[in-house]
């Protein structure tokens, strides 16, 4: 038979076949992936030297000082005396002292697997460090290994190197090395092999696989391999059943272990007192009190007194189904029969009473406990704590708490000092709160960031915030936030507070640092980022409150208009009226609209900066969004703009006020441009007025056309005045006369005709309207 598996994780082999176990069907499925070992006992590793096996023929091996190999770790001198060294292994006085050294060799090796990679070259150093490989050294090294991979390898290399011959004790601690590990695959191949090599497989082996699959929850597996056990001739006793009875009352299966329990008395079996235990136990945990009853009941008819264990599994039993009385009951029985109760017994009960709210009670068998000098233990201890917290008794859980440090029980489980700051912030003590954060730091408790949130935020809302903040100073100076394996983050209702109260107190740079802290575990509090911005803008720090806020529109967070409104104003404080109305954009982009007075305040700051065309794009975008106020500087933009040339924008933003039912005051603006001497940017700006048919004062048109005489522009002039005229206008007779003279002069005299009959009421009509189009064409 060559082949058992095609999963085994070792070379195949050939053995021989034991014609009275045959487990070829035994297993249906595994839990663990089976490692893949070459078939070539030398292969390469990456670095070109082998990893396993002997060296190549022709090849020898490089001889290294000794101070260099115990540099490296490849060899180590155990300091044998020359007797022990004797070789056999009889028994006697040589094979003691034999011992004693390899319970050192076996550290050695253990560490030497642990620390260095599995190659040739560590082989060799183990071989160096034991030419001889013995039992005891085999199993000492198997049992001690760091994890079930090492003891693995180490038990595969002494055979396939022909150090050692595994026989059914090595064999089975490795089996139950790799049951604890759940890798169940392996512990199978393991049990494969033993039967190929004509091992007896006995019960103690069935008993560990039985139990290895429980624990992993592949019942079916554990059934199998108990059912098997008959098939296969190995003898079953009170041993497995008991492991058996385990494993299915694990999962409920009660029905299964009241037949097996059957089968057990008709195969002759007799039922001990851990065999009962087993079965109240699992029971209980289904919840049968009755079956369990009857069991007890018949234990007690055989004459299997109980023990203090089975007393503690009844006393849990009915604490679990809230039938105090009866636990109380099994507790005064107990010593009665001068069965000393343990600690476990006195746990369980103040267990029993705080399930039920009987804190007292709870305290009194605390205190019983003590003046019988049995210490508590952790357990005990967190126990009791939980049943005070629910009923909200701190005062007497602080006392437990001192008792709990100066024993020096750490618990396994930490949620109960999570429990103990909440009871004691809610009872409105602080300093009993942070007195459970040191005893967590004496208790070598590893504090997180949560811990600390549940105080700050209590002692914010007692107005106690330095020492909020001190506390905060620990979690940024400690990165506690930033551990990878905390349990227990800060809250928002920690973490808001405290950042709010720094943002408002000029500490605005540390409540940024907390929040980056936050930001890079995924927090995304809208809350915490407006109030940073709005304590950097408070502090004339706008650069920094944009760049948050810019932080806030990258990730996706809902902004405030405040912060907008407040990041704009500091920039303005501080003379960077650019960067305000950015601000102010942005403001807008995200869908919040700021009031007349922020536009006002933009406005009026680019203005007075000289900033003419963006305090007019500010108007624009006021106007666009309805905004009617603040038209008193309406006009000074526009004339601004006007005067430095940009005339297309100031008539652009004429035509959207007018769009928006604001009429604005052509007239000063023609005067002030006229005044000015501006010429051309009066005459775009009266054009526009007449194609719009608005209406301005007579004196407007005079001055238009008297700036354009005295800048020599006289066919302008001529031009404007024929609008005028064609629009039903009219402009001051000596300033006609005047414009009439000069075209006259200049040897425009058309023009000059077509105007003095226009003027003096002579051609009318269609005639004088061709006429003076054909003229104004001309000009």
């Amino acid at each position: 038979m060559r082949a058992i598996s095609t999963s085994k994780p070792y070379l195949l082999i050939s053995r021989v076949h034991h014609p009275s176990l045959n487990l070829h069907r035994l297993f249906t499925s595994g839990t663990d992936p089976v490692l893949q070992i070459p078939k070539n006992d030398d292969p390469v590793d990456g670095n070109g030297e082998k990893t396993t096996g002997e060296m190549g023929i022709g090849e020898r091996p490089l001889r290294r000082s000794v101070a260099r190999e115990a540099e490296e770790g490849l060899d180590v001198k155990i300091g044998m005396r020359k007797e022990d060294q004797v070789e056999g292994s009889g028994e006697g006085g040589v094979r003691s002292r034999r011992v004693r050294e390899a319970d050192k060799v076996e550290d050695v090796i253990a560490r030497m697997i642990a620390s260095r990679a599995w190659t040739t070259r560590l082989q060799n150093s183990i071989r160096r460090l034991v030419p001889r490989f013995e039992k005891d050294v085999v199993y000492n090294v198997i049992d001690g290994a760091v994890n079930a991979d090492h003891a693995l390898r180490f038990f595969r290399w002494v055979e396939r190197a022909g150090l050692f011959d595994h026989d059914k004790d090595t064999s089975l601690k490795m089996i139950e090395r790799l049951g604890r590990a759940a890798k169940l695959n392996h512990a199978r191949c393991i049990m494969l092999d033993m039967a190929g090599k004509g091992m007896e497989i006995d019960e103690d082996v069935f008993v560990v696989l039985i139990d290895s699959y429980g624990k992993e929850g592949i019942v079916q597996e554990s059934v199998k391999l108990f059912q098997k056990m008959k098939e296969l001739r190995v003898a079953r006793t009170g041993k497995s059943y008991d492991a058996f009875f385990k494993v299915i009352l694990r999962r409920g299966r009660y029905m299964m272990a009241k037949r097996y329990f059957n089968k057990m008395l008709e195969e002759g079996i007799e039922p001990t007192l851990h065999t009962y235990n087993i079965l109240l136990w699992g029971f209980f945990l289904c919840q049968k009190i009755e079956t369990a009853n009857r069991f007890y009941e018949d234990m007690r008819n055989r004459g299997i007194m109980p023990n203090v264990i089975t007393y503690n599994t009844l006393i849990n039993g009915y604490h679990r189904v809230k039938k105090i009385e009866e636990a109380e009951k099994f507790f005064v029985e107990m010593k009665e029969r001068n069965i000393e109760p343990t600690v476990i017994s006195y746990t369980t009960m103040i267990k029993g009473y705080s399930s039920v709210g009987k804190v007292d009670d709870a305290i009194r068998m605390f205190e019983e406990m003590k003046s019988y000098n049995i210490k508590p233990n952790a357990t005990t201890y967190t126990t009791l704590l939980s049943g005070l917290c629910d009923a909200a008794k701190m005062t007497e859980a602080e006392k437990v708490l001192r008792e709990m440090v100066e024993s020096h029980a750490a618990p396994k489980d930490n949620s109960i000092f999570v429990r103990l700051l909440y009871g004691q912030c809610k009872a409105g003590n602080l300093d009993a709160a942070s007195h459970v954060l040191k005893a967590m730091i004496r208790l070598s408790i590893p504090t997180e960031a949560g811990h600390y949130g549940i105080l700050m935020e209590n002692f914010c809302k007692g107005k106690q915030y330095d020492r909020a903040v001190k506390l905060l100073d620990k979690v940024i100076e400690k990165e506690l936030i930033l551990r990878p394996e905390s349990t227990l983050d800060m809250e928002a209702s920690a973490y808001n507070p405290v950042i709010e109260y720094l943002c408002s107190n000029g500490h605005t740079a540390k409540a940024e640092t907390l929040l980056r802290q936050l930001m890079k575990k995924g927090v995304q509090d809208p809350k915490a980022f407006n109030n940073l911005i709005q304590g950097h803008a408070k502090e004339g720090k706008p650069e920094a409150a944009f760049e948050m806020l810019k932080i806030m529109i990258k990730r996706g967070v809902k902004t405030q208009g405040n912060s907008f409104v407040l990041i704009t104003k500091s920039f303005l404080k501080k003379g960077n009226p650019a960067d305000a109305k950015m601000a102010l954009d942005t403001m807008i982009e995200n869908g919040h609209a700021p009031d007349a007075s922020l536009y006002r305040a933009v406005m009026e700051t680019l203005f007075k900066d000289e900033r003419v065309q963006t305090a007019s794009r500010v108007l624009k975008t006021m106007l666009e969004k309805g905004v009617k106020e603040n038209m008193d500087l309406v006009p000074m933009i526009l004339e601004a703009l006007l005067m430095r040339g940009h005339v297309e924008e100031a008539l652009g933003r004429i035509e959207l006020l007018i769009q928006s039912g604001i009429a604005p005051d052509i007239d000063s603006l023609l005067t002030a441009l006229s005044e000015k001497g501006k010429a051309v940017a009066a005459v775009k700006l009266l054009d526009f007025a007449l194609e719009r048919d608005l209406t301005l004062d007579f004196s407007s048109y005079d001055k238009v056309l008297g700036t354009l005489l005295e800048a020599g522009k006289t066919l302008s002039a001529y031009s404007i005045l024929c609008k005028i005229t064609e629009k039903g206008g009219a402009a001051d007779k000596r300033s006609c006369e005047d414009l009439i003279r000069t075209l006259t002069q200049e040897g425009n005299t058309k023009q000059a005709d077509i105007l003095s009959r226009m003027i003096m009421g002579g051609e009318k009509g269609r005639s004088s309207s061709k006429g003076a189009k054909q003229a104004l064409s001309a000009a």
